[in-house]
């Protein structure tokens, strides 16, 4: 029952402390007389955390075979919930009522937290959906963005014995090197790279290197988007995922070289890190895929002798499963779940028969998993932590490991002794080109060392704003528009970015991202003083001004409420345009009377809904083909401006009246986030992405 997914943990939010084991319920470590049935359906909201719970999911929980009082029993549980968590139902903050539907726990859960060095926010942190639109090709970024519950991170002294645990390169190569995978006995590590000089083209192949050599073993010639490996249990052979066209698939190499065997082709979607695993008894592959536009993505298991597959159940509210990671055991499949286009949850599935568990709810975009060599804890990245994790999965406590950085694809060997991960970094920079000539040579505007990304002109076409990691962490800046005269209006502490105009250019809005979710907050250009944006959604981003400045649109990332929403620009309720979960990125017409918004991150589709709006009723645009991602495009009076998933390198142009599509130009490089056109309909402005590096990291005597 779906109570029993967290029977093992201890749950914490706000100043309580719930114990699933014992049925207890403390407020500042002092426990609480509540119990029995008033605590079973607390559980049953905590597991369900931000979703809504009906009173039949309640009653078939608590009272399946029985025939009670239904309305009366669960009437008097949340009324003695409310009184234990000092909570009301006027003005919730823990258990919300939603009328003739049921329940929601809307508190913020943290879980416990095993000791460990102090860790703060790491300065060069960038958000899910900055880092994602940044990137640009899966080769680059393969996610996208960014909410269930986020951790706060407080923690005692790091034990002796792992505090003398260090990272140090296990290849130093030009270009990336990236998808690590450890041999069973550990003497090799296979992994993806870019940068061959032989090679004579762009994109990954497959290598191996033993540990203490230099000596490179080239196992593919096939430059790929991606690769991503997984060795055989006896070590003679390696199974590897490509995306690469029409030969995206599985495929079989002997792991000291020779010719390449495909198993099973594949459509890897594009959002998601494409890894597989082979299981212990060296039966089965674990691989994510999908079968159709209209599917979700789902783990898959596939026979490298037979070459048949099999599916495992995709849970219901599962959107996508993804980064399938077996147990050394055997006993145990690993997998995310995403509940909304950033919501990740971590599920253990026994495979021998039963249901899966939850081990944690996470609000943050995950970049790899596998299991500890004693399979006691599940380890993996994130993107907006950039550390590897570790979380046991037994009671759910976690632990960053801080001496991690940059870190994502994390991978353990057999005995444990060995903890590998992939490093990264990037340049990106903010460029203008000429409408008027758009064969002239474009010109970058406030060169830096540091990515930058999302630039928008002022409405009197005057300024830029856009977001910069220049001081170390990224953050909101506003210049010239010739990229003269420099200043930051964030907080120069905390990751913020997605910056919009005012239409009478006196204020910015800008989303920044903490522990706690998502946040919009509104500067005044002269004062340069954020300030919050009150609302009734607890996790809000991508915000963008209304034309008469009444409101504010953004994208939900709150769970059980995802979608496109609007609210008064000097805050308040907010309601909903749009319930699509891969809603984001919305933008209002010149007219004021339509509201335009991409849907999914990669391959958008852009939609428009009718104001003052109605969920359901949001249509497609007519004659536009996809969007390479959801935040390359932007609007003008009489069309769409937009970069093409057909064509990623290019811009174009969308007229509303003929529907036709005219190219405007071409660039040589990838594009990152935001399109903007000054008011003159005269400049444009974009960024591109500049070269891309990482290294394999090598952690000895992890364990």
């Amino acid at each position: 029952m779906a109570d029993r997914e967290l029977q093992s943990g201890i749950v914490r939010f706000g100043n309580f402390e719930a114990d699933l084991r014992s049925g207890e319920l403390r407020k500042g470590g002092a426990k609480l007389k509540f119990g029995g049935q008033p605590f079973q359906v607390l559980a049953f909201l905590l597991e369900h955390a931000g979703e809504v719970v009906t009173r039949e999911e309640l009653q078939k929980h608590l009272w399946p075979d029985t025939f009670v009082d239904v309305d009366h029993n669960l009437n008097t549980a949340i009324n003695k919930i409310r009184e234990a968590l000092g909570d009301s139902a006027e003005d919730p903050h823990f258990v919300e009522t939603l009328p003739k539907r049921g329940y929601r726990f809307i508190g913020q859960l943290e879980p416990a937290a095993q000791p460990i060095v102090p860790v703060k926010t790491d300065p060069t942190i960038l958000s899910r959906h900055w880092m994602r639109t940044a990137l640009g090709i899966l080769a680059v970024s393969a996610l996208a963005f960014a909410a269930v519950l986020a951790y706060r991170w407080h923690r005692p002294e790091l034990p002796q014995d792992e505090a003398v645990l260090t990272a140090v390169p296990f290849t130093a190569l030009p270009g990336r090197e990236t998808s690590p995978a450890v041999s069973p006995d550990g003497s090799r590590i296979a992994f993806a790279w870019n940068g061959d000089p032989t090679s004579g083209a762009k994109g990954f192949d497959l290598y191996v290197k033993a540990i203490g050599s230099e000596t490179l073993l080239r196992l593919t010639h096939h430059p790929s988007e991606w690769i991503s490996p997984a060795w055989s249990p006896d070590g003679t052979q390696i199974a590897f995922q490509r995306l690469a066209g029409i030969d995206t698939g599985i495929y079989l190499v002997p792991a000291l070289g020779g010719p390449e065997r495909k198993l099973h082709s594949t459509r890897v979607p594009r959002e998601y890190y494409p890894t597989i695993s082979w299981s212990p008894d060296g039966r089965r592959i674990a691989f994510s895929d999908w079968r159709s536009a209209d599917d979700h993505t789902g783990i898959h298991l596939l026979s490298p002798e037979t070459g048949e597959t099999e599916r495992i159940p995709n849970g219901a509210k599962c959107l996508g499963q993804v980064e399938p990671a077996f147990s050394h055991n055997g006993e145990y499949l690993a997998y995310w779940c995403f509940r909304s286009e950033s919501v990740a949850v971590l599920y253990s599935l026994p495979l021998l028969g039963g249901e899966p568990k939850m081990v944690s709810l996470l609000r943050d975009s995950p970049t790899g998993l596998t299991w500890s060599a004693d399979d006691r804890e599940l380890i993996y990245s994130l993107w907006d932590r950039n550390k590897v994790t570790e979380v046991t999965v037994a009671d759910g406590s976690v632990k960053t490991l801080a001496f991690t950085v940059d870190a994502e694809q994390p991978t353990v060997s057999c005995r444990g002794d060995k903890l590998a991960y992939s490093s990264r970094s990037y340049t990106q920079n903010i460029w203008r080109r000429d409408l008027l000539h758009p064969e002239s040579s474009a010109t970058e505007l406030a060169p830096s060392s540091r990515a930058q990304v999302d630039a928008q002109y002022s409405p009197d076409g005057k300024r830029i704003a856009f977001a910069s990691m220049r001081s170390g962490v990224l953050g909101v800046w506003i210049s010239n528009e010739d990229g003269s005269n420099l200043v930051q209006i964030s907080n120069p502490a905390r990751p913020s970015g997605s910056p919009q105009w005012s239409p009478d250019g006196n204020r910015i809005a800008f989303d920044s991202f903490s522990p706690d979710g998502w946040e919009i907050y509104v500067a005044e250009v002269a004062e340069r003083m954020p300030r919050k944006l009150v609302t009734n959604i607890s996790s809000a981003a991508l915000p963008h001004w209304s034309r008469d400045e009444k409101w504010i649109y953004f994208s939900s990332q709150e769970p059980g409420r995802t979608g496109i929403y609007r609210c008064p620009a000097s805050g308040g309720d907010a309601t909903a345009l749009s319930k699509d979960a891969y809603g984001i990125s919305s933008r209002e017409s010149f007219d004021g009377e339509t509201v335009y918004f991409a849907s999914h991150e990669e391959k958008s589709t852009l939609k428009k809904v009718a104001l003052p709006g109605e969920p359901g009723r949001e249509s497609e645009v007519e004659g536009l083909p996809r969007l390479n991602r959801a935040g390359l495009w932007t609007l003008s009076s009489g069309g769409i401006y937009f970069v093409p998933a057909e064509a990623p390198r290019s811009i174009r142009y969308f007229d509303f009246t003929s529907k036709q599509i005219r190219p405007i130009f071409e660039v040589d490089r990838d594009f990152g986030s935001g399109l903007s056109v000054s008011p003159d309909g005269r400049w444009i402005l974009y960024s591109l992405v500049g070269d891309m590096s990482g290294d394999i990291m090598l952690v000895d005597h992890f364990h």
